[in-house]
């Protein structure tokens, strides 16, 4: 499944012979450092965009008809225990480079130390270009004070990347492994998509320097897939945030009479020896 693009749009623009933008959607949960000397507050973001870019932002939750929807499931997973946090998002409107659009914040104060696996479900996003909904099921992981607790653990999302290797201790140069499942069961010969946040979160808006210039537009969304056991391998170029979308997880399911691609996400953060 592609989403970059819908079938008609491209084969248009390859007739008259045009460049395409190749970014794709990704749900965040941004925050600025995953890797914790001590406990205290975290800020998150939560904006369903298009990270290499710093292009399009959507309204997280609307539906065909223009309606926003409260997102399903918004919490914590930390020492086996889930929280409920979905009462402390507060909406916000995020500027990215091309528009604004309806995204969410957060605020949790870490008590002890160990792994904080912050997760968001929202409700489904309606893309007119191929008349579809995407639903992102997201993970992004915090620690606090080098201990291990939960990072590898099963969130029970009904559909997750599990990682095989930590992803908030992760230096340039790594490979980032993670297992694509669905209620549960890993899902063999998935795609996902992988893009790099090139511009930093500063409030409520992307920055508009860009880290890095793509040399092509194949560059912007990488593809790769994952093994007969559901399993991938990812190379880490550069230092920062990189985001991983399972496309189609969820598989072959529909939402008000139309396909629903129930995508699982995770985000990582690397960093540079120094």
């Amino acid at each position: 499944m592609k989403r970059s693009i819908c079938l008609s749009v491209l084969s248009l623009i390859f007739a008259l012979g045009m460049s395409i933008p190749a970014s794709a959607h990704f749900q965040t949960i941004y925050t600025e450092e995953s890797a914790l000397v001590k406990g205290g507050k975290i800020n998150l973001k939560l904006v369903f965009t298009h990270p290499f870019e710093a292009g399009h932002t959507m309204d997280i939750g609307k539906d065909d008809k223009g309606v926003i929807h409260h997102p399903k499931a918004f919490g914590v997973f930390h020492k086996g225990r889930k929280k409920d946090l979905l009462k402390t998002l507060k909406p916000i409107e995020f500027t990215s480079l091309t528009n604004k659009g309806r995204a969410y914040k957060a605020a949790y104060k870490t008590r002890g130390f160990g792994d904080f696996v912050f997760y968001f479900d929202p409700a489904p996003y309606y893309e007119a270009s191929e008349d579809i909904y995407i639903e992102h099921v997201t993970k992004m992981i915090v620690n606090v004070a080098g201990a291990p607790t939960d990072w590898d653990a099963e969130v029970g999302l009904p559909v997750e990347i599990v990682p095989l290797d930590k992803p908030y201790a992760l230096w340039t140069g790594n490979v980032f492994r993670g297992i694509v499942k669905c209620n549960g069961k890993p899902v063999p010969d998935i795609e996902i998509e992988v893009e790099y946040m090139n511009h930093d979160i500063h409030g409520n808006s992307f920055t508009k320097k860009a880290k890095v210039e793509a040399p092509q537009d194949a560059f912007i969304t990488q593809t790769i897939k994952a093994d007969s056991n559901g399993v991938f391998t990812f190379g880490i170029p550069k230092a920062g945030w990189w985001g991983f979308a399972a496309l189609g997880a969820g598989g072959d399911i529909k939402y008000k009479g139309k396909e629903l691609s129930l995508d699982a996400v995770i985000w990582i953060q690397a960093r540079d020896m120094k």
